[in-house]
């Protein structure tokens, strides 16, 4: 099964960027803003603006086991690249 990649560059409350795919079993970027947008509020970043500018399609793939379990249980998963916390 392929899944939806969605490339996302958002600015944290402290200015530097923090590059993460949103990964989804849907092609819809108004869901993976969504989704992006609950990931940052989950890490404390409720102010970071995310819109069709920071988060746009890239491509689709399969994906491991354990990432496409976290997708049919939660929607999404979060690939972690640059200035995300740990």
């Amino acid at each position: 099964m392929d899944f939806h990649v969605f490339d996302t560059y958002v600015k944290a409350n402290d200015g530097h960027t923090m590059h993460f795919d949103v990964i989804t079993d849907k092609k819809n970027n108004e869901e993976a803003i969504s989704f992006a947008k609950e990931w940052l509020r989950s890490i404390n970043e409720n102010d970071a603006i995310v819109t069709s500018e920071e988060c746009k399609f890239c491509h689709s793939e399969s994906v491991p086991e354990d990432v496409e379990i976290e997708i049919m249980t939660n929607g999404y998963f979060i690939a972690k690249m640059e200035g995300c916390p740990k």
